[in-house]
């Protein structure tokens, strides 16, 4: 059995597997991480921190999806 973790993930409580990376979880979660800036915990994480960091219980995960175009 897979063990699971509780977080906030844009203000929705989730479960998600245990022992993932960030990137990790976006991924999990249906995002594609090229297109997204994440807000972890309160901070704006850098891309290149998200393979190393790891998510664990109640971590507060703000994703915004890059949209592009204009008029």
């Amino acid at each position: 059995m897979t063990s699971s973790i509780g977080l906030s993930v844009n203000g929705e409580e989730r479960r998600a597997t245990a022992g993932l990376s960030l990137e990790q979880l976006l991924v999990e979660l249906g995002y594609q991480p090229r297109l997204v800036v994440v807000e972890f915990n309160g901070w704006i994480l850098p891309r290149d921190r998200w393979a190393c960091q790891p998510v664990v219980e109640s971590d507060v995960v703000e994703v915004v999806t890059i949209v592009g175009g204009g008029s």
